[in-house]
């Protein structure tokens, strides 16, 4: 498989990942999401759920499973957002790094196409969702109140190096506004 094609999300979500709804899960079969944390569902420094993000959780929680993979090692952080989600979740997976992904999968018993990874990165989240055959989605960061996105030049970076290796953004199946 080509760098492209490795860097190529199956949807691109123009927002955060409260944009993914019941109804896009539905759309595309899928029935289980392996979430990425940092700038995913909350803000690099940040150690505790919105409640948006709370009623979000809710909301998905009843069509598919939820699993946190985080490259993080902080057991004290993500195990706190977690806890406050009530998700399992798994630390320091080396993302692009398949094994931690394949363990989350593993746990929820689901046929791999029927589970997305969804996250903010190209070079990790989509990376490692595309290495092992999930749906892959890219969301927006979840960046501090007041910071623009701007301020956050690794993922124009990313955008503009998966263009060079052949990635076609927007995604190959739906662009989601």
């Amino acid at each position: 498989m080509s760098w492209g094609a490795l860097l190529q999300p199956d949807l691109i979500l123009e927002g955060t990942i409260l944009r993914l709804t019941p109804e896009i899960l539905e759309y595309y079969q899928i029935k289980g999401l392996v979430l990425d944390v940092d700038e995913t569902l909350v803000p690099m420094k940040v150690s505790q759920a919105s409640d948006e993000l709370l009623h979000w959780v809710e909301e998905i929680r009843q069509v598919a499973q939820l699993w946190l993979v985080s490259n993080n090692i902080s057991e004290l952080r993500i195990g706190r957002i977690a806890q406050a989600l009530n998700l399992p979740y798994i630390l320091g997976a080396s993302k692009p790094s398949r094994r931690k992904l394949r363990r989350a999968v593993s746990q929820m018993n689901l046929p791999i196409e029927q589970v997305a990874m969804v996250g903010d990165r190209l070079f990790t989240d989509v990376l490692a969702g595309n290495r092992l055959g999930m749906f892959t989605i890219l969301v927006e960061p979840i960046v501090p109140t007041g910071e623009a996105i701007q301020s956050y030049p690794i993922h124009t970076l990313e955008v503009w190096l998966s263009q060079i290796l052949g990635a076609t953004i927007p995604a190959k199946k739906r662009h989601i506004k």
